[in-house]
Order: C-alpha cells, then structure tokens, then sequence
C-alpha cells in the first residue's frame, strides 16, 4: 500500500526543487544577460567616442594611411584589446599583434560591415577564457570605410555570474532542506490525525462502539472525526433500539404462542365442554390472526429495508378507494366508539399501488385509533393539490411529545406511550410512501391531538 505521507513528502520536494531550479535557470539567465549588456553598452561607448574622435582629426586622410602612419589617438585610451579592419573586412590593425582566424571569421565583422553594430561572444586561441567583441562600422561621409572592433576578457563578468550562482545555489539547497523539513512535519500533522481516526474506525468496525476520536480541529479532520463520532453515537442508538424492538416482538410471539399453548392443552382434556371449546378455538384462531399480522408485518418491513419491493401500480378510481378504507376501518370505529368522518373531495383516477397504499392507511388509522379514546373524532381527509392527491388523517387523542415527535418514523422507534406497539409500522409506511415519490408529514401536540399528512404524485400512465 503506497503511503500518502510519501506521496506528500515526494510532492512537495518535486515542487520545491522544481521552483528551485527554474528560479536558478531564470536567474542565471538575468544575471548573464544583465553583466554581459553592460560589457557591451560600455564597449559600445568607448567605440562611439573613439569614432567621434577620428571623424573630428583624422577623417582627413584614408583609414589605412592613417594605421601605417601609427596613429592610436583615437583607440589607445582604453584597455581593451583593439582590431580595425578595412572596407572588405580584411584585418589591417590588432593593438596586441596577433591574428586570431576565429575573432576574424566571427559573424559581428560581417554585420558591421552591413552598418549594423554587433557583438559575438566566444573562445579565441591565445585566451583560455570567454571573451566579447563589439564592432562598429567606421563612416565617414556616409560611407563605411572600415570597421573598428574592441575586444575585452568576460573573465571578471563570469566570475561574478559564478559567485552570485554559487550564493544562489546554496540558498537553494538550504530552502530544499528546509522546504523537507517543513514538509515533513505539515505531512505528520496530517497524517497522523487521519491514522488515529483509522485506529478508531477499526475499533468501532470490530464492535466497540463505545470509543470515541478526541480530535476536536476546526479543519476538515476534525469534521471527520465528529462525523465517526456521530456514526458510532448513532450506529449504538440504533443497535440500542434494534435490541429493545427483538425484546418487545420477542414479548409480543410469546403472549399470542403462550394463548395458543394453553388454550390447546385446555381443549385436548376429555372434561372441556362445548362452551369452553368453542371460547378455546374462538381464542386460538385470534391469537393466530394476531401472529400472522405480526409476522406479515415482519416480513414487510425486512423487505422494504431491502429494497426488494417493487409496486403493482394501477389506475385506481380516488373515491372507490377510499370507500373500501372507509368499509374496512368504520366497523372497530363504531366497536370502539370513536366518530369516524371521511371528507373525499378529489375525483378522479392515479395510478399507485392500491394494497400498498390500503396499508399505509390503515395503518395510520390503527393508530389514531389506539391513541384516541371513546368518543373521540377521526378525520380522514382527501384532497386535490394539480398535480398531487392530498391525504389528511386527524384526531384529537393524546398527541406525541415533542422529544418523541422528530423519531417516530424511525426504524424500531417505540413511543413511551403504553398502546405503542413493535416500532416498525410508522416506519414501513415511510418506505412505502417513498416508493411512490410522495411525503409523508407528522404533525402533533401533546394532549391535543395528531395531524398525519400523505401526498401522493398522480403519475400518469405509461
């Protein structure tokens, strides 16, 4: 596995030392062209007043007579090395006596012949170093009757190149080793908080949940790491709840299989009468329904939390649906005394899963119904939202606490309430909602009463 500590370390020391060497490339560069324009410019002038010179004294007579007649005036005030050639660039003068066919072949003579002033930088035989040599067409009457060439050493020039480079340089490696440095330590102060968080994320991985990061940065670790100390406050929220919800449903198998039990043995007595028996299997058949709704309920729920439901959807007529839900609930309204009113102002047709739906709601009825006593009222309310089907359902029973409120569609969420059941129904009409793209709002006040709204998209038919 590669480490992002080397991976860190390695970009930043390519970046550093990739700067490092432009920067040197560009200065070097700078530096050389800045020292070698100003050899040139001050080349350049000493040619300039030496030709001002000439033209002023010595124009008079041609360019050779005056080399044969040894007149140096107009050069000999300077150090550098000086070469005049005539008209066709042949070389007539040198002031230290030698010709070199390297300075005489440089392309500077050929320019200044042309009238354009130029300079070349090279090597010359009798010199171990680099030198320059500017040349500048001589005119007179504007005509370029030779050229004159002043020729210096770039010894102390490039000495002064090296010296600077060499500062430079060390400079350079002291920021790289610094830049290492600096970047180990930027790379440990990142590294090392993500592996304690990973040391932590394997703890909580192997089951103990009870271990927290203590990382508590402004930064993007410290996000993370209360965002694994909420997935663990969570994740044992939720192991929490998924214990009490085995618990209760253990409780609620056991209470219907215990009926079942005793009744059977009752029954199986050669002394039980037709009156006993028929209570018996009267019992046994309730206590069964009673198991199968549970175990139905169950199975629902593990598929929707599976994603292995898909809906049956159909076009469906609004009233003719709601009139079933009204025939099936109306009946243990009236048993247990509860007004039930069913307000249905949509018409039309929507296209949904009618049994899921048929589940949501009597689900949602159940519940009122548990949670409002004798003589209380349940609004079931249907309306036309364009494109949506609105559906109210509303009692004046006991209300949900606010603290309550926020979990109740959550998974094995069971309210302090005594009538509330396995925790699990709220939460498979969640899902089922889901499916057909609606929402599903729960609105409620403690002892006042509670407000559930459903609206579901009428999709059209494909």
């Amino acid at each position: 596995m590669k480490s992002i500590r080397n991976q860190l370390l390695r970009g930043i020391v390519v970046i550093i030392f990739s700067t490092v060497m432009v920067l040197s490339i560009l200065l070097m560069i700078f530096i050389r062209k800045y020292y070698y324009d100003n050899t040139e410019n001050l080349l350049k002038s000493r040619i300039e007043v030496s030709i001002g010179f000439y033209n002023k004294y010595f124009s008079s007579k041609s360019l050779v007579e005056n080399i044969y007649d040894n007149v140096d005036a107009f050069w000999n005030e300077n150090n550098a090395q000086v070469e005049i050639f005539d008209s066709n660039g042949n070389l007539i003068m040198d002031s230290i006596g030698i010709k070199d066919n390297k300075l005489i072949n440089a392309p500077d003579i050929e320019k200044a012949l042309k009238g354009e002033p130029s300079r070349w930088i090279g090597k010359v035989d009798y010199y171990n170093k680099k030198v320059m040599a500017v040349s500048y067409p001589l005119e007179v009457d504007g005509d370029i009757i030779g050229i004159i060439r002043f020729i210096t050493s770039l010894e102390e020039a490039d000495n002064v190149i090296t010296n600077i480079m060499i500062i430079f340089i060390s400079i350079s490696i002291g920021v790289l080793i610094l830049g290492i440095i600096l970047s180990i330590i930027l790379s440990n102060s990142i590294i090392n908080p993500i592996k304690y968080l990973n040391n932590v994320a394997e703890k909580m991985g192997s089951g103990n949940l009870s271990v927290r990061s203590n990382i508590d940065s402004k930064n993007e670790i410290g996000q993370l790491s209360n965002t694994l100390n909420f997935m663990a406050d969570e994740i044992s929220k939720r192991e929490q709840l998924k214990n009490e919800f085995i618990s209760q449903v253990s409780h609620e198998l056991r209470t219907p299989l215990t009926a079942i039990k005793g009744w059977t043995i009752t029954l199986n007595s050669e002394e039980t009468d037709k009156e006993i028996l028929k209570l018996g299997f009267e019992i046994i058949e309730k206590e069964t329904d009673r198991l199968t709704l549970m175990v139905e309920e169950l199975l629902d729920f593990s598929r929707l939390i599976n994603e292995n439901v898909s809906l049956d959807l159909n076009k469906v007529n609004i009233q003719a649906f709601i009139k079933h839900i009204e025939s099936f609930m109306a009946p243990r309204a009236n048993k247990e005394d509860i007004d039930l009113k069913f307000l249905t102002e949509a018409e039309g047709f929507m296209y949904i899963d009618s049994n899921r739906l048929k589940q949501v709601f009597i689900n949602l009825l159940d519940n009122a119904f548990k949670f409002t006593e004798a003589k209380g009222h349940v609004t079931f309310t249907t309306l036309r939202l364009n494109e949506d089907i609105k559906f109210i359902i509303e009692d004046d029973g006991c209300g949900i606490s606010e603290e309550d409120l926020p979990k109740v569609k959550q998974k094995f969420f069971k309210g302090k309430n005594s009538n509330s059941k396995n925790g699990i129904g709220l939460s498979i009409c969640d899902e089922i909602i889901k499916l057909h793209n609606g929402e599903f709002n729960i609105y409620s006040k403690l002892g006042i009463g509670t407000r559930v709204e459903v609206i579901i998209p009428i999709l059209k038919e494909e």
